[in-house]
């Protein structure tokens, strides 16, 4: 039997529309409004008006015919149209129009997981930590390309090193209050901290007040404390990165209130590394906002009195001090230094918004976020290919993969990713070719919270992230793991042929790499270096082949050129480019220029079209060069070492790794381990676990009993030994309680002198004395003990007075008879140590009572009947007092049978 059709359902033809009732209909949409229908035949005209507009027809929302609103078919239709549109109403996805009282459904604009550059939207506002103070006025620069070279400054050995004075005898002009060691990161908003922001510097007294005012509170920028030591002469304090104590060699700041042809002094008074690129000739950066506006002048080289050297600090940790004179160009003027060209996340965000506004880079460009820093910074990934005619087309194609802004406070690796961007998108015939052989996947910037709050090497984690490619602590080091997991998904799919990592270096000039040794086949050696070599005779101005490095250290094994090395990557390398300039060809002892910088990228990607070349002629010609210039090395290196020189052999792993030197790279090892605000659970952990005691060996707890119980100083032999015998009670004592167990070879001899009935000289609490011997001697060796030891612990705990002593052993010794015959000295002197033989002949009486209790077993022959002493007085014809204890000399004359 079929049931009923529900009232309504067979009105909805449609499908769609026919499930949309039923399943409406099941939360109870249509269950009140049915009866009302029914009682009251004529719905409201002012509803009936306002929801004819709305009715649901097969092809959308549709004007319903008023003729025919007296139905029960319309009013039915007009219920469900009214139910369903308020179904629709409440999905935030679906917008319900009314243009001009024709209702119609769209889908909403779908929002994205992060916030993404678009035609239409507004820069992404940076997230700055709630410790930090951030003004709202935006920082803007602009590019500008020197005409002439800017050449290093000549040092002249006479520059002034001047001493550190310090806030005690200065003027504090700015301070503000950093986020320092044992802190941690919590949480971040727009602007900072909450509240006003105050104003951090000393406020003019006049117009003549010629007193600067500093200002770091913006991206990047990192001064914590300017003191006013004289009247053009200031002492910088640089903020470390944030909740360390460590990394201060990035600086940018702002001055006002300048005055021209006045030689100013600034001293930055807590460098940390010792090395630096001032000691050769670098000189700071200067950018001035008149220049900027009146005559298109951007950031340029000054400085002159350029000194770099160490203080003489106090603290346990050596700092050093970078001073320089400089004139400002205009009175009254807004002047930035820096010890780069900076480039904030905020350029990174306008270089982006530009290039999806470009119809034709969107074609072959896709941005897309990869993750959300530990701050909700966005970090960004793109993709760049042309599009492929087939999937096997799209298969073939192999992958690139690069990244800059690891290290926050190294920009000039953004200056190479720029120019690397600016070629890749072009329309160049090269890089036409490169979108169609490979696929690029860029991240453009690394560590974008660090690179806001003006870290130099640190995350907010605390932490070098080119030390933590390793990590599995996803939300500790979000940017590096998902880094590292969108390079495993694509060797899933592709081979990799290229990882670069762009860096900065503030130690050496030049612009040179770091690979990994391959330790594949012998044919295979050798080609990680083929890249580098290319690169350095496409840019010989500005790439030192001489400085790459190929040595895989195991400090470095966290660093994400490692780390993908050993993930299949062959070609994984690490450039450098200086902070300084160039000691090579035309651009020798000059700095380098952001124009520089950027012509890096084009040269990395015309290298890679010549590493690709289907013509091996360029490959094979650096193959042999290698060839020689390591078959070189090896030569100087054996006749350093003063060994012969083998022309003819070949080069193994071993003696590759063994010419070069290490990366001389930075320090972080004190950067490595948990990220900040996971240690403090970490000390709390190992506090409990120190206070745990763990058991100790029983060997362990002997010593220290000997060591605790056992006088400081010991005493003479003949002290020692006295007349001893063991008390009434037969429990042994508490130290040889451990110690006397006895070996299975012990064990064995025993049981072999009970078979064979072997009568060992005995007495009422003695064991056999030769079997006791061996026991005794192999219960000490396993405890680390010499018989001459234990007995010397027995004898000075056992110091009781020898009158009282023989009182107590009067008749007891002489009562009792023993199936064994007296012992003899010969018998048991003769398997002790000689110490103790020596002891034996002098000293008998007393070492025999001390015998027995090193036994480990129960006695094997128990004493027999005791007898009255009449019966005993009657065999030797003495009285009871003066029977003999039976412990030295002769043997009994007569026996008593056994019963």
């Amino acid at each position: 039997m079929r049931p009923a059709p529900e009232p309504g359902a067979e009105l909805l033809a449609d499908p769609y529309e026919s499930f949309m009732y039923h399943h409406l209909r099941y939360y109870g949409y249509f269950k009140g409004q049915e009866k009302a229908l029914q009682n009251n035949s004529i719905l409201p005209s002012g509803h009936q008006q306002k929801s004819s507009t709305c009715l649901l027809k097969q092809d959308g929302f549709q004007e319903s015919n008023k003729s025919n609103q007296n139905s029960l078919q319309d009013k039915k239709k007009l219920i469900c149209s009214l139910m369903l549109e308020a179904a629709l109403l409440k999905n935030k996805q679906v917008l319900v129009h009314h243009p001009e009282s024709l209702g119609f459904p769209c889908l909403r604009e779908p929002r994205g997981l992060f916030t993404l550059p678009t035609s239409g939207s507004l820069l992404q506002a940076p997230q700055w930590p709630i410790e930090c103070e951030v003004i709202k006025e935006q920082i803007q620069h602009i590019e500008w390309v020197p005409p002439n070279l800017e050449p290093f400054y000549q040092l002249t050995g006479n520059e002034k090193a001047p001493e550190i004075v310090g806030e005690e005898k200065g003027t504090v002009v700015y301070h503000i209050n950093p986020a320092a060691k044992g802190t941690c990161f919590t949480c971040a908003r727009v602007g900072g901290t909450r509240g006003p922001v105050r104003s951090p510097a000393v406020t003019l007294e006049g117009p003549e007040d010629t007193t600067l005012l500093f200002e770091s509170r913006f991206e990047s920028g990192n001064l914590q404390k300017a003191v006013r030591v004289g009247p053009y002469d200031y002492e910088l304090t640089l903020r470390t990165d944030l909740y360390t104590s460590k990394h201060t060699q990035w600086f940018y700041f702002r001055v006002r209130n300048t005055r021209k042809d006045i030689l100013y002094r600034f001293t930055i008074v807590n460098l940390m590394k010792p090395k630096s690129l001032y000691s050769m000739g670098m000189k700071p950066l200067l950018y001035s906002e008149r220049d900027a506006q009146t005559n298109g002048i951007g950031w340029r080289r000054e400085g002159a009195d350029i000194c770099y050297y160490r203080c003489s600090s106090k603290e346990k940790q050596a700092t050093y001090c970078l001073t320089w004179t400089v004139h400002f160009p205009h009175d009254h003027d807004t002047c930035y230094f820096a010890h780069s060209y900076p480039y904030t996340y905020s350029d990174l965000q306008r270089y982006l918004l530009a290039m999806t506004n470009d119809t034709v880079y969107s074609q072959y460009c896709k941005l897309r976020a990869l993750c959300q820093s530990l701050a909700g910074n966005t970090v960004y990934l793109l993709t760049i290919t042309s599009p492929s005619r087939n999937p096997d087309e799209a298969a073939a194609k192999k992958a690139v993969v690069l990244s800059a802004r690891v290290h926050p406070g190294e920009t000039s690796g953004s200056w190479v990713m720029r120019g690397f961007l600016d070629f890749i998108l072009s329309n160049a015939p090269d890089a036409q070719l490169l979108r169609e052989l490979f696929i690029f996947k860029v991240v453009p910037m690394l560590n974008p919270d660090g690179v806001i709050v003006g870290n130099y090497r640190c995350s907010l984690a605390g932490r070098d992230l080119n030390r933590n490619y390793k990590t599995i602590l996803k939300e500790s080091f979000p940017c590096i793991w998902h880094t590292r997991a969108m390079i495993k998904r694509v060797l899933e799919k592709r081979e990799i042929l290229l990882y670069c990592d762009l860096h900065g270096h503030s130690r050496k000039n030049n612009v040179f790499m770091y690979g990994c040794n391959n330790k594949g086949p012998t044919a295979q050696q050798l080609h990680e270096r083929i890249f580098p070599l290319m690169l350095s005779k496409n840019a010989p101005d500005k790439f030192s082949f001489h400085s790459c490095k190929f040595k895989v250290q195991k400090s470095k094994e966290g660093t994400g050129r490692i780390v993908m090395w050993r993930m299949g990557i062959p070609n994984s390398y690490t450039m450098e480019s200086t902070f300084g300039g160039s000691t090579l060809g035309k651009k020798s002892d000059s700095h380098f220029t952001s124009e520089d910088l950027k012509s890096l990228g084009y040269h990395i990607c015309d290298t890679l079209l010549d590493f690709c070349d289907p013509d091996r002629s360029k490959f094979l010609q650096c193959m042999a060069e290698l060839q020689e210039l390591l078959r070189q090395q090896i030569c100087q290196k054996l006749k350093e070492r003063g060994h012969k020189e083998d022309l003819d052999g070949t080069w193994s792993d071993n003696s590759l790794s063994d010419i070069e030197s290490s990366t001389s790279g930075s320090n972080s090892s004190h950067s490595d381990g948990l990220p900040a605000h996971l240690l403090s659970l970490a000390e709390k952990f190992n506090q409990k676990k120190r206070k745990k005691r763990w058991l100790r060996t029983r060997k362990e707890r002997n010593e220290l009993h000997q060591k605790y119980t056992l006088p400081q100083k010991m005493v003479g032999w003949e002290s020692l030994l006295v007349r001893v015998a063991p008390s009434k009670s037969r429990k042994r004592p508490a130290f040889f309680k451990n110690s006397g167990r006895c070996s299975s070879a012990g064990k064995r001899t025993e049981q072999m002198a009970e078979e064979k009935n072997v009568a060992s000289p005995m007495c009422r609490v003695h064991q056999p004395v030769s079997t006791l011997s061996l026991c005794m001697e192999n219960s000490s060796g396993k405890q680390g003990k010499n018989p001459e030891d234990i007995i010397m612990s027995y004898l000075q705990r056992r110091k009781l007075n020898a009158i009282q002593e023989s009182r107590h052993l009067k008749g007891r010794l002489s009562w009792h008879t023993f199936s064994c015959t007296r012992p003899c000295p010969h018998e048991i002197s003769h398997q002790l140590s000689p110490l103790v033989k020596n002891l034996w002949k002098t000293h008998r009486p007393h070492l025999i009572p001390v015998i027995p209790l090193l036994r480990t077993q129960k006695p094997l022959l128990v004493p027999l009947k005791q007898y009255h002493p009449p019966f005993q007085s009657q065999l030797d014809g003495q009285p009871p007092e003066e029977q003999p204890t039976g412990l030295c000399g002769g043997t009994l004359k007569h026996q008593p049978q056994l019963h």
